[in-house]
């Protein structure tokens, strides 16, 4: 703090009328959008930080993070600028800019922070001709609640000035406190360059036996892993967790360096895209794999010979052995959640351990009401992301370590703990269909014609055969959820067919990034005779 008080600048700009955020406080758009329209991102983050009462934003601290994707440095100062200017008393920020979406709802958490912007586009494209995006966590460290997005979004379209104090600079590379004298301002600004990973890692420590796991990972008859980081955030995390931590050798992790176009690669851990790690698993040579998308809350993992676990299987099997985990040992089992379109394997689990299964619409943030009011210990989406209660948020790097210490505790590879599951509660075959960049009002009417198709008294008790099944008609609906916790209700959030035999089909509008819609269909197939449990899921 040398030389006269920085000042603070007030600039004026014309509203945006695209700005409202999807599902979690995000908005999620072209990087060159961000780039070369005028004042986007500063019209954003004012939105963004005026939906916090001004009372709660005077001198309160909030956490900084993103995945290293291209523009998250220049976006990152633009942030530190606008939250000084708004009265923010502190900010925390991982070191280089660098914090998973894990983490930072982790530090949310520990140090009671107001809440946290991550910068990040998720699994989507990074590089100039990629995808930016915003994301607000509150300060239970989880995505922000629908009521959030919309007065953000409100907000957004009549907005006509900015705060910032263009002329602060912050050392993102420098650990430690940082401090600005502002001009009218009582307190000086602070912010603070943590280890991206120190917070973090100190969580998990308390949450898995990690003798149990560095046993797996060492020695004579280690377990073999290779993990891909897919060039996004989790590098750091995965060189320090699994092998500086857990004792992996550092060649277990490959593609660990975040770079602003994560390689050139999509970085979305699924057959797709993680395909280097699928090659590798099928050679044989390792028995475990796993790969994170860019911000680290998403994972996939692979058995040898490339053995894939579907993620709704994958959220089923940890269900089914949290006893295997310290935390859940002392903690106990509250209850499970899952997003509607996510298969029911999980049901079925928690009707032998005799809890509740709550069926959420998509979107993590609807767990985070169950977590807080006690009601949910473990929860998961068909999207590859898997999460329990301590944090806000899916936990890619958590799921991996729950896979190893169920490996470590049963002593069994990976598909023959998948087999076993499917031996004692059944298999769901389970599959999505993505049917991308339609025009939003063809998107619109199909659903509608869908809609009035299936809940015609006719539909109902119809029979289809497929093979050598018959699928009887039981319920059809479009889906709604009513919180139990606040009594909120979110409405038409997918068509639902259920058959008599629990298998299902299911219609839903994703919200996307761009003015193109995208529909998913998910086909779910119970299967409890084992004979039949080696078909192709297709």
């Amino acid at each position: 703090m040398e030389g006269s008080p920085i000042p603070v600048l007030t600039v004026q700009t014309a509203p945006y009328q695209d700005q409202k955020p999807t599902g979690g406080g995000g908005l999620r758009r072209p990087t060159g959008l961000f780039e070369s329209q005028r004042n986007y991102l500063p019209n954003f983050v004012q939105s963004l930080l005026s939906s916090i009462d001004l009372r709660d934003r005077q001198g309160c601290t909030m956490v900084v993070g993103s995945d290293g994707r291209y523009f998250s440095r220049t976006a990152t100062e633009i942030v530190v600028q606008m939250a000084a200017a708004n009265g923010i008393g502190r900010l925390v920020i991982g070191q280089n800019g660098i914090l998973s979406t894990p983490a930072v709802s982790c530090i949310i958490r520990k140090i009671k922070a107001a809440g946290g912007i991550i910068l990040t586009a998720s699994h989507s494209p990074g590089g100039p001709g990629g995808e930016f995006g915003v994301k607000f966590n509150v300060s239970n460290g989880g995505p922000a609640p629908d009521a959030v997005s919309d007065k953000i979004y409100q907000i957004s379209k009549t907005l006509e000035e900015y705060a910032i104090c263009p002329d602060l600079r912050v050392d993102l590379s420098r650990l430690g406190r940082q401090e600005f004298d502002l001009e009218n301002k009582f307190k000086p600004f602070r912010v603070e360059i943590v280890d991206s990973v120190d917070i973090y890692l100190n969580l998990l420590r308390t949450i898995f036996d990690f003798n149990m796991i560095r046993s797996l990972l060492t020695g004579p008859n280690q377990l073999k892993i290779r993990i891909d980081a897919m060039n996004g955030v989790m590098g750091p995390y995965v060189r320090r967790v699994l092998c500086d931590e857990l004792g992996a050798p550092a060649n277990s992790a490959i593609n660990c360096i975040p770079l602003e176009d994560f390689g050139g690669q999509l970085p979305d851990p699924n057959l797709t895209y993680a395909t280097t790690l699928l090659e590798a698993m099928k050679g044989g040579e390792y028995g475990f794999g796993a790969a994170f998308d860019a911000d680290g809350d998403r994972y996939m993992i692979l058995g040898q010979n490339g053995f894939f676990v579907n993620p709704s299987d994958s959220l089923a099997v940890i269900a089914a052995n949290l006893s295997c985990i310290p935390y859940f040992r002392q903690m106990g089992v509250r209850g499970f959640g899952r997003s509607m379109p996510t298969s029911t394997a999980l049901d079925r689990v928690a009707k032998s351990l005799k809890v509740p299964v709550y069926e959420t619409p998509t979107g993590w943030r609807f767990f985070s009401n169950l977590m807080d009011s006690g009601r949910c210990s473990l929860c998961g989406e068909e999207s590859f992301g898997t999460g329990s209660d301590h944090i806000r948020e899916k936990d890619g790097l958590w799921a991996v370590l729950v896979w190893l210490s169920i490996i470590a505790a049963r002593k069994q590879s990976v598909e023959e703990i998948v087999r076993d599951h499917w031996t004692k509660f059944g298999r769901h075959y389970y599959c999505r269909f993505d049917y991308e960049a339609l025009e939003p009002r063809t998107a619109y009417f199909i659903m509608r014609d869908l809609e009035a198709l299936i809940i015609d008294k006719s539909f109902s008790n119809q029979q289809f055969a497929v093979g050598n099944n018959v699928y009887r008609v039981e319920k059809t609906d479009s889906f709604e959820y009513v919180d139990p916790v606040d009594g909120t209700v979110t409405k038409r959030q997918g068509l639902r067919i259920i058959f008599s035999d629990a298998s299902r089909l299911i219609f839903r509008l994703s919200a996307s990034s761009s003015v193109r819609a995208t529909l998913r269909i998910y086909a779910e197939s119970y299967e409890k005779d084992p004979s039949k449990h080696d078909k192709e899921t297709q």
